[in-house]
């Protein structure tokens, strides 16, 4: 058979074409192609059927074969473009349903929002409705500072009479109360120096209390609003009479609501008066008296006026550690009469004799001064050499003898009342011998035997037992306990002239005047509108309810102006309190029981699910918690950060239970008129700083009208539920710092002292206040009652505030601070470098460790070893209730 190679190979090229057809075709599907292409593949296909049954394949026309390859070929290239169209088709159909899963899902997401947004505001609307309801059922008084109601002349007169001494063994019966309204702020008028002050004390010393008294609170000009009248007795040349007395302009025949202060810088010569002396009604306040003259509830006795007029005196106290000093007991003394009382007259004999003598203990007991004795007619155990000679043994003694008078017609003398003061004064704890016979300075508010060890004279043969008994830690109680009273209420001619009038305030039921708040001036003129920017939606967690969004509300302001001096008395006088200054909150306010809130007492309370419990959603619905509602104001310190500032501010948006926002502007340069700022829901106050200092993140500004404040640095990176859980913590402790950071106080090992540490540890001393709550009581301690020196420390590093809050937190509470989450560091990533990234920043805070502590006498920084976590945060629940916090 004759084989035509041509042919066979034309035959396998459209066989192999037929193939491709053949594969392509089914895959692009019938109805894509062309009726002209159906007909051509039709006839393609009949065409190799024939071609197969033909044997003689050599007979087709070549051309009609080239003829049919070409238009094969050209189906081929349409097939290829309608497959690359329909590629393309898909391609974008696909894009375009991921777009539409995205907005699905975006809309799934917002509508969750929105759900939840709602459900706030359904929780808002409620509390608002019972809020009101509150007001309209309960009418309830405007809480505010006292008005003062004051009176409208001098004092009318009375002759005296004729009965001495004057029966005032009370305030009831010898003050004029008609003059002193409870809101009358406790006015007080001092005679200025004139012919008839004259007469009664040195010029000079009249002087020198006026500019003292200046700065005391309740001083006024008015004689006729006056509530009582001060006049100043002693070192006069001749002795004082009634007729002199008298002759004061305000006297009122009788001298109701007059004070007489008998002070001296000659404290061991006798009184230049008559002690028989008729005062009538009038006060007096010395610290000296007889059994006979001394009207107990009326007259006052005083400290012995040795200080100086005012300021700091930290400087003059030493070290309060170790606890045991070089000597358990001291006494140093001699006996200036040779006629004295058997119970008196041999006690150190009498405690040689009871002395251990296997005892380890050393003792500094001298009755002979060595030639050093101080010459006074008084008869007492006197004293010997200067201070500065007494001052050598008390630094070194644990304890130190303070007897009674000698003579046992006196309560108190000038010799006793300086052993008392320099005991307190160098940390030596007194021991009061025969305690109940020894008159003590304003001992109806303050309690002595908390700073001291009271015991009868018939306890001598004991008293070596008793005070080896005495552990280290009460030791130091006691020692940190008198120097509280020597500092507050002893030290200087002001803290007396304080006390003195503060004491007789007390009586009579007064409240001091309110403490001043420091002016929060507006950085904007009031022509000036900041630009804002639409509200930024923070990152959290769509499902996760932090709390209702409220419109704000201040804290209850002044709601104990009468009260707290009879409910806390002891503690304002003798613990944490001031009792020269009226604050309009503090966070040691007392508590209610539990079942108060539902028994009559529930104004205010927003008790979890009303009182039923839950978990997450029930939690989230209110504060619940021991105290009544309330919200926190955030302060930031920034200079010349705007942006980062910007960013920080934007973060608090949507923010619960949040009242303002106050921005410290410490930049001498005003904010750029083309800033804009973010609209966070409540309002933002930028306050105009006089001058570039860190203790401006402490002071009480007017604007801050709650009891909660959060204290944030300008770079401070906290999510919402981090503040949220922080602020639900700081309500229960309230009167300590709590926040985020920790950081702690070690031991230099090397060199001795403190170090400032801010590695990871399982003890923390400290939670700076870059990020943490406070309560405002704090910021007034740190203004105004702080040592200045502390402040000044602060403004010479630009550094160290958050230590002092510490030092003074931890110094007032006894307590450590509380660190709340895990978190350790707070800063946002890609902030500028702050002023803590300075190599001479660990130094500093080094330093002011064991400045602050040299100041206080001691370390008040307390450790602690734990942290608080939310409850249920890892406690399996079932699967239909949530955790208080998501993620704490």
């Amino acid at each position: 058979m004759f084989f035509n190679f041509s042919a066979v190979k034309l035959k396998s090229r459209l066989i192999l074409s037929i193939l491709v057809v053949l594969i392509v075709v089914p895959l692009i599907g019938h109805y894509y192609l062309s009726n002209e292409e159906k007909d051509s593949f039709e006839y393609l296909y009949s065409t190799h059927s024939k071609l197969e049954l033909d044997e003689d394949y050599g007979a087709l026309r070549a051309s009609d074969l080239k003829q049919r390859i070409l238009e094969l070929n050209r189906i081929k290239n349409s097939v290829n473009n309608e497959l690359r169209a329909i590629e393309g088709k898909r391609q974008k159909l696909l894009t375009e349903l991921s777009v539409y899963h995205t907005k699905i899902e975006d809309t799934k997401a917002e509508l969750l929002r929105q759900e939840n947004e709602l459900e706030k505001l359904k929780i808002s609307v409620k509390q608002a409705q019972v809020a009101e309801n509150e007001a309209v059922m309960q009418n309830s008084p405007r809480l505010a500072p006292p008005v003062p109601i004051l009176a409208q002349s001098p004092p009318f007169y009375i002759p005296i009479s004729n009965d001495y001494p004057y029966l005032c063994h009370n305030m009831k019966n010898c003050f004029d109360y008609s003059r002193c309204s409870l809101t009358s702020g406790f006015p007080f008028y001092f005679y200025k120096p004139d012919i008839i002050s004259s007469e009664l004390t040195s010029v000079s010393l009249n002087k020198i209390v006026l500019q003292v008294l200046h700065y005391n609170t309740h001083f006024t000009n008015s004689s006729d609003n006056a509530c009582i009248y001060v006049a100043l007795i002693g070192e006069t040349q001749s002795v004082i009479t009634y007729t002199q007395l008298k002759r004061l302009s305000y006297w009122g025949g009788d001298g109701r609501n007059h004070i007489l202060i008998y002070l001296t810088k000659k404290i061991f010569d006798p009184p230049k008066f008559n002690q028989n002396i008729n005062f009538g009604r009038a006060i007096v306040a010395q610290s000296f008296w007889n059994r006979t003259s001394f009207r107990p509830g009326h007259d006052i006795l005083l400290p012995a006026s040795v200080g100086p007029p005012g300021g700091e005196i930290w400087m003059d106290s030493p070290y309060m550690l170790p606890a045991r000093r070089k000597f358990l007991l001291s006494f140093e003394g001699y006996k200036n009469v040779d006629s004295l009382n058997n119970s008196q007259q041999n006690f150190v004999e009498l405690l040689h004799t009871f002395i251990t003598e296997t005892s380890v203990d050393q003792f500094y007991l001298k009755t002979d001064c060595d030639n050093q004795r101080i010459e006074s007619n008084i008869t007492d155990w006197c004293l010997c050499g200067d201070e500065i000679i007494r001052k050598s043994f008390l630094t070194q003694s644990t304890f130190t003898l303070i007897p009674p008078p000698l003579d046992v017609n006196m309560i108190s003398t000038a010799m006793t009342q300086i052993r008392l003061y320099e005991s307190l004064k160098y940390g030596a704890v007194p021991v009061f011998l025969e305690y109940d016979k020894i008159g003590l300075p304003f001992d109806e508010v303050l309690d002595w035997c908390k700073a001291a060890i009271c015991i009868a004279g018939e306890r001598i043969p004991e008293l070596h037992w008793l005070l080896r008994t005495i552990s280290d830690n009460d030791i130091l109680s006691m020692r940190r306990q008198g120097r509280m009273l020597y500092e507050k209420y002893l030290s200087t001619v002001q803290a007396i002239l304080d006390t003195t009038l503060a004491v007789i305030r007390h009586r009579i039921g007064i409240p001091p005047i309110p403490v001043v708040d420091t002016p929060s001036p507006s950085i904007f003129n009031e022509n000036f509108k900041p630009i804002k920017m639409d509200p930024i939606i923070p990152d959290a967690e769509p499902e996760e309810s932090l709390g209702p969004l409220e419109p704000p509300f201040p804290s209850p302001v002044y709601k104990r102006n009468f009260t707290i001096i009879n409910v806390q008395g002891y503690d304002l006088w003798n613990g944490w309190g001031d009792p020269f200054k009226l604050y309009p909150h503090t966070p040691f306010d007392t508590l209610l029981p539990s079942d108060a809130k539902f028994i009559g007492s529930g104004k205010g309370f927003r008790p979890v699910n009303n009182g039923a419990g839950g978990a997450g959603k029930e939690f989230c619905q209110s504060l619940g918690g021991n105290y009544p509602r309330e919200q926190f104001t955030i302060v930031i310190l920034t200079y010349e950060r705007d942006q980062v500032l910007m960013n920080s501010l934007s973060r608090l948006n949507g923010l619960p239970y949040l009242n303002k926002v106050l921005v410290v502007w410490n930049s001498p340069k005003p904010p750029l008129e083309d800033l804009r700022w973010p609209e966070i829901g409540v309002p933002i106050h930028v306050i105009h700083a006089a001058r570039n200092s860190l203790n401006n993140r402490f002071l009480p500004y007017e604007a801050i009208e709650t009891e909660a404040v959060l204290s944030v640095d300008d770079d401070a990176h906290l999510r919402h539920d981090e503040i949220m859980f922080g602020f639900r913590v700081w309500r229960e402790q309230r009167d300590r710092v709590v926040g985020f950071p920790g950081r702690f106080h070690a031991l230099d090992l090397n060199h001795g002292g403190w170090l400032y540490n801010s590695n990871y540890s399982c003890e923390l001393s400290m939670v700076l206040t870059g990020a943490a709550f406070v309560h405002k009581y704090y910021l007034y301690l740190y203004s105004y009652w702080l040592p200045q020196a502390i402040r000044d420390k602060v403004d010479q590093y630009m550094n160290c505030e958050d230590i002092a809050m510490n030092f003074l937190v931890s110094h007032i509470t006894n307590k450590p601070p509380v660190k709340v989450t895990s978190r350790w560091t707070f800063r946002c990533p890609g902030c500028p470098v702050s002023l803590s990234e300075d190599e001479t920043h660990f130094l500093e805070r080094h330093k002011c460790i064991n400045f602050f502590t040299e100041i206080f006498g001691y370390t008040p920084l307390l450790n602690t070893q734990f942290r608080v976590d939310s409850i249920l945060f890892k406690t399996r629940i079932p699967h239909d209730k949530q955790k208080c916090f998501k993620f704490i």
